[in-house]
């Protein structure tokens, strides 16, 4: 199988390979910054990846050029523990590399990763890189990749525009619906920061859409709070006629 079929595989992202899963359900202490950054030069592989890991956990800038180093080992784990400790350990210097990664790496783990830590470090460069990925990329990144463009696309009214008819695609045709309520979720986000406008009115339509027409009741919520927290006259009134129909 090649590098491109490898990158389209679907994968089940619910298994424990995902570092922030343990972690929001840890109540121990937080791991002591210095030992962790003796342990992730170990050689003792398990160490790594225990210092890896913690660095998902806790902010240490002295950990961040290991862990961009780390983006290129040959374990999986190594790679995405690093990607997601990369978005607790924010630092431009780590965003080109999170892109290279982003773009290259077969491991579906990884990229979802990535693009969890690009929206956090919130860096513009990452804009068409999450866009990419949201148009081509597997159903669990194109999930995080949508989130990930509200901290992006909203700092630039241009890429805010760009951004838009690709998420409002998504919400109308992505076969997941997760993926689905996260476009919703982050086209709500956006249209908070456009003046009222053709883009804007397009998208509340597709908000709308969504409200109406989706058969998953996640998608239908989604898009009701963002109508709902946007406060659009068109949008309240057609959320009030739904639920005065008893279908919302």
């Amino acid at each position: 199988m090649n590098d491109l079929s490898l990158k389209q595989t679907a994968i089940d992202f619910d298994s424990d390979l995902d570092p922030l899963d343990d972690i929001e359900v840890e109540s121990s202490p937080a791991p002591d910054p210095e030992l962790m950054l003796q342990l992730i030069r170990s050689d003792n592989k398990q160490e790594q990846i225990q210092a890896v890991r913690a660095f998902c956990e806790i902010s240490e800038p002295r950990a961040i050029p290991i862990l961009i180093e780390f983006l290129n080992n040959n374990c999986p784990l190594i790679r995405v523990s690093s990607a997601y400790a990369l978005g607790r350990n924010t630092d431009e210097s780590a965003v080109v590399p999170l892109i290279n990664t982003l773009k290259n790496d077969w491991n579906g783990y990884v990229r979802k990763g990535i693009v969890w830590a690009l929206g956090n470090n919130g860096d513009e460069r990452a804009f068409e890189p999450l866009l990419n990925a949201l148009k081509t990329d597997i159903s669990a990144v194109r999930l995080w990749a949508a989130s990930s463009l509200a901290n992006i696309a909203k700092l630039n009214y241009e890429d805010a525009i760009t951004a838009l008819p690709v998420l409002i695609k998504a919400l109308r045709q992505d076969e997941v619906p997760a993926v689905r309520s996260n476009c919703g979720w982050t086209i709500g986000q956006l249209c908070r920061e456009l003046p009222y406008n053709v883009v804007y009115a397009t998208a509340i339509d597709a908000l709308i859409e969504a409200l109406v027409e989706d058969k998953d009741l996640g998608v239908k919520e989604d898009a009701k709070m963002a109508l709902l927290k946007l406060g659009d006259p068109r949008g309240l009134q057609m959320i009030e006629e739904l639920e005065l129909e008893g279908i919302i």
